[in-house]
C-alpha cells in the first residue's frame, strides 16, 4: 500500500522540476541581458551605467552587440601577501 504512495511522490519529485523548466521560457537577470533590449535606452549610456547593467559591464569587457572587446578586463583575483612571523 505504501509502494504506491512513494511511487506518487517520486513521480511529482521528478515531473514537478521539468514541468518547471520547460514553462520557464527566456529570462533574463538584467534587461540588458536580452538583445531585444540593446537599442532601448535602458541599455545605453549614460542611463545603463547608474545601474551597471550595460551590456559591456554584464558581459565583463566584451560587448555583445559589437563583438569587440572593450578594453576592460575583467577583474581577477590574487593571492594576498603572507603575513605574520616565519616560524621554522
Amino acid at each position: 500500500m505504501h509502494d504506491h504512495k512513494l511511487i506518487k511522490y517520486m513521480a511529482i519529485l521528478v515531473v514537478l522540476p521539468l514541468a518547471l523548466a520547460y514553462c520557464s521560457g527566456d529570462r533574463f537577470r538584467y534587461p540588458c541581458q536580452d538583445p531585444a533590449n540593446w537599442e532601448k535606452d535602458i541599455c545605453k549610456l549614460p542611463l545603463c551605467d547608474v545601474t551597471r547593467t550595460c551590456p559591456e559591464l554584464i558581459f565583463k569587457g566584451h560587448d555583445p552587440r559589437t563583438g569587440q572587446n572593450t578594453g576592460t578586463p575583467a577583474p581577477t583575483m590574487s593571492a594576498p601577501a603572507p603575513t605574520g612571523v616565519n616560524c621554522k
